[in-house]
């Protein structure tokens, strides 16, 4: 007798993980967040002509120059456009994610490290692919065999270990970080009930900020040089 495959068994003994379900949540909310601005940019007149007052394309065009113009400054290349909408798409969620850890009963998804390696894999794998769409051989060249040719056979497994380490070290950091400002703030709002709270509420959420914006910039600074020896 056939017994049928029990998925949840196989993904976190019988119940769904927190981290996917506050993944799903954020997740859903930046798409719906995304379609309402599309949807309003698309009914609009003039798209060129911004719109008056607060609202889901006001807003959305707010961070999409801001953040244009922070690759810009980061990257330092003609060409940083092209790599605006997947790093524009990491930092929104990531920033997501950890806010939703901010949430009273909530736990971020980026405190779970099965994410934030997720993420740091896939930054690695658009490393690679853009390093290797830059110029294979140079990227090769450059990234693993070393400047001196000659010492290849000392330099080859130095730097596949550097490239190994780097979606670990992004996942850690930013996994760490996220886990113990949440621990914190979890433990000092149950401790107090008045005006501390809002303190670490505060300095959480500028925590959360400065997180996204650590991991986005690594991950640039890795693309960028793995870019740079097209140039």
């Amino acid at each position: 007798m056939q017994h049928s495959v029990n998925f949840l068994e196989l993904i976190g003994g019988g119940r769904i993980p927190e981290v996917l379900i506050g993944t799903w949540i954020v997740m859903g909310i930046l798409i719906v967040f995304g379609f309402i601005a599309r949807a309003s940019l698309a009914a609009a007149s003039d798209p060129v002509v911004p719109e008056e007052g607060i609202s889901s394309r006001s807003v959305a065009e707010v961070f999409v120059e801001s953040f244009d113009t922070f690759c810009h400054d980061v990257l330092e290349t003609h060409h940083y456009r092209q790599w605006v909408p997947f790093f524009g798409s990491l930092f929104v969620f990531i920033l997501a994610a950890n806010f939703f850890g901010l949430i009273p009963g909530m736990e971020p998804p980026t405190g779970d490290s099965d994410l934030t390696f997720g993420l740091g894999t896939i930054v690695f794998v658009y490393f690679i692919y853009q390093g290797l769409s830059h110029g294979a051989v140079s990227f090769l060249r450059n990234e693993i065999v070393g400047p001196v040719w000659w010492l290849f056979f000392l330099m080859i497994p130095i730097n596949l270990a550097d490239m190994a380490f780097r979606p670990f070290s992004l996942g850690i950091r930013l996994y760490a970080n996220m886990f113990a400002d949440h621990t914190v703030l979890s433990i000092f709002t149950g401790l107090t009930r008045l005006v501390v709270p809002l303190a670490f509420y505060a300095l959480g959420s500028i925590v959360c900020i400065i997180q996204a914006i650590i991991f986005v910039v690594l991950a640039m600074s890795y693309v960028r040089l793995a870019t740079s020896h097209s140039h």
